[in-house]
């Protein structure tokens, strides 16, 4: 028998193993994609125009352009904020139960509600939803470690996209196969949004989120404090909480700099202002579309309305669209604009082509060009969100998006208010289309002009001469005292690398090529050191040339016992023949 000692009983493992966690996590994410899904299941919602429009609630439509759904951008406008705050302070759950409430209330509202003001409100319930949205995709970030952040968007996301087809490849069917009222419809989508309410209730609550409840590195501070508590006793429960308000005004203002620093770097800059200005139009386009529909086919038969087919296709084509556009390799540095150019230019061709359609047989034609607009989105979309996101933290991403979300809706509410309300234009729907064609048409413009300016700066960049031979013709003596008035022997690693004649190879320079050139640039940015070869030195009677060694510490380490640091592959006498030559050139 083996005596047990305490070393032994050390190595018994007492916490359960990573399976444990792994089904939990597991789990975890299931039940959220299961309410991500069922959350989007509303067949009656591609059908809600046709469905004010027509007998059961025969309201005109002018009312519905010019008095109902301006509210939508408004109300969204002044809920956005409050909503983006109350999601991290109360850690997601409360707000994605308000989400589900509010949906019940849009379709209460929707089926019981008989004036404008009712229709008023209904938008107004339903752009609280639109802002709650924030609340399902970064709940869940907290549930799991960071190393899974992009597996977990990934099935979040598909849970969302599937769920809309779904709903709209089910009202479409409802609607053509089953012959099923828009009315009856409507509480179908009710009974659904009933249900996701009650799978809302039982959504495991997080410890932690993004801001206001930042969990243990939030609190790292308070390491200072519990010092000062302790030398002052007295006031040390003031102190702390002072000290800790302090802390947190702290991080918020370090946070507001960071993101004016990094509105500095050109690529984020862009794609944020894409986000501002495309987005801003889209919506708008969306917001109108189904009216625009309805004009062009005001048909009082449910059965040939085909608006959850175009929802359907353009959800799919979107999801295609957002999949290829993680697998574009380009140089985004250089053609981002010219990209965004070229789709903003085919958005501008659809929606003229939307605003142009007026005929009853050309609908299809209609349901095509918003597809395919839906489609051209969602792929710029996918590779804004990762631009903006592949060079800032994860607190620091969600503030970008939340203030574009925020200036976007701004461009838009103006839009609106000069455009569709009736207290601006109130222009009919396909005028407004019209001005959203140019609309689009001025982006694609600005973004064409920035890749041009952008194409011309390169190609100047490469045409660019090396400096006049006169500037190399300074005896060494002068260009040691130039070096060391202008910049200090500490920042050489600075300095370009000097452009210089080609040797002969009986100069002693090694083989001529790209590999050379580049080894030559960077010995010559080592150390304080590589001034040496600057000032004249007697030459010896020979000189061996050496294996090319690369620049860095340990290369700099190599060569400090030598009392000067030469180009590699050069001897003294080439460099004095080089000036003599130089010399003599100069006389003749």
């Amino acid at each position: 028998m083996v005596p047990s000692s305490p070393a032994v009983e050390k190595q018994v493992p007492m916490e359960p193993g990573p399976d444990r966690e792994l089904r939990s996590w597991r789990c975890l994410v299931c039940y959220l994609c299961f309410y991500g899904f069922m959350a989007q299941i509303r067949p009656g919602e591609s059908f809600i125009t046709p469905y004010l429009l027509g007998p059961d609630k025969n309201f005109t439509r002018e009312q519905v352009t010019n008095e109902i759904t301006p509210v939508l951008p408004y109300s969204y406008l002044a809920v956005l904020v409050p909503v983006f705050l109350l999601t991290d302070y109360l850690r997601y759950t409360p707000v994605l139960l308000l989400q589900g409430l509010s949906y019940v209330s849009v379709w209460l509202l929707l089926l019981l509600g008989r004036s404008v003001p009712h229709m008023q409100l209904m938008e107004l319930f339903y752009s609280v939803t639109m802002a709650a949205r924030i609340a399902y995709s970064s709940y869940i970030f907290s549930l799991v470690q960071p190393a899974r952040y992009q597996r977990v968007a990934g099935y979040s996301r598909a849970a969302v996209l599937l769920g809309v087809f779904t709903s709209s490849v089910l009202g479409q069917l409802l609607v053509t196969a089953g012959g099923v009222s828009f009315s009856t419809l409507n509480y179908i989508s009710l009974a659904f949004l009933a249900f996701s309410v009650v799978l809302a209730l039982f959504l495991k609550r997080p410890k932690r989120s993004l801001f206001f409840n930042r969990g243990a590195a939030g609190r790292e501070p308070s390491a200072s404090a519990s010092e000062l508590e302790r030398m002052n006793p007295g006031a040390g429960g003031k102190l702390g909480r002072a000290l800790r308000a302090a802390c947190r005004d702290w991080v918020l203002a370090r946070m507001l700099r960071e993101l004016g620093d990094s509105l500095r770097r050109p690529q984020l800059r862009l794609w944020s202002l894409w986000w501002v200005f495309n987005s801003a139009g889209y919506y708008l386009v969306v917001y109108y579309v189904h009216i625009l529909w309805n004009e062009v086919n005001p048909t009082t038969d449910s059965a040939r309305v085909y608006n959850g087919a175009a929802d359907a296709a353009s959800t799919l084509l979107g999801a295609i669209t957002s999949f290829a556009a993680g697998f574009v390799k380009i140089r985004w540095a250089r053609w981002s604009k010219l990209l965004i150019a070229g789709v903003t230019a085919t958005q501008v061709g659809l929606v003229f082509l939307l605003s142009r359609t007026r005929h009853a047989s050309h609908i299809w034609l209609c349901y095509a060009a918003f597809v395919l607009f839906r489609g051209s989105y969602q792929f710029l979309v996918t590779i804004a969100t990762f631009q903006i996101a592949a060079s800032l933290s994860k607190e620091l991403c969600a503030l970008v998006f939340g203030v574009n979300a925020f200036f976007a809706t701004i461009v838009k509410t103006v839009i609106t208010f000069i455009v569709s309300d009736i207290r601006g234009l109130g222009l009919p729907v396909h005028q407004q289309f019209q001005l959203y064609s140019v609309y689009f048409l001025l982006l694609s413009i600005i973004y064409f002009l920035g890749a041009v300016l952008d194409g011309l700066r390169h190609c100047q960049r490469g045409r660019h001469q090396p400096l006049p031979l006169a500037q190399d013709l300074k005896s060494p003596t002068e260009e040691k005292a130039a070096l060391a008035l202008s910049v200090p022997d500490k920042d050489l690693r600075s300095l370009p690398p000097a452009r210089s004649p080609r040797l002969s190879p009986e100069d002693g320079l090694g083989a001529a090529g790209p590999g050379s050139g580049e080894q030559r640039q960077s010995d010559l940015a080592m150390t304080p050191q590589a001034t040496g070869f600057l000032s004249p030195v007697p030459a010896p009677s020979a000189y061996t040339p050496g294996p090319t060694r690369a620049s860095g510490p340990d290369s700099a380490a190599e060569t400090c016992p030598q009392p000067a640091v030469h180009p590699p592959g050069v001897s003294t006498l080439g460099l004095q023949r080089r000036v003599s030559v130089s010399v003599q050139n100069v006389s003749q």
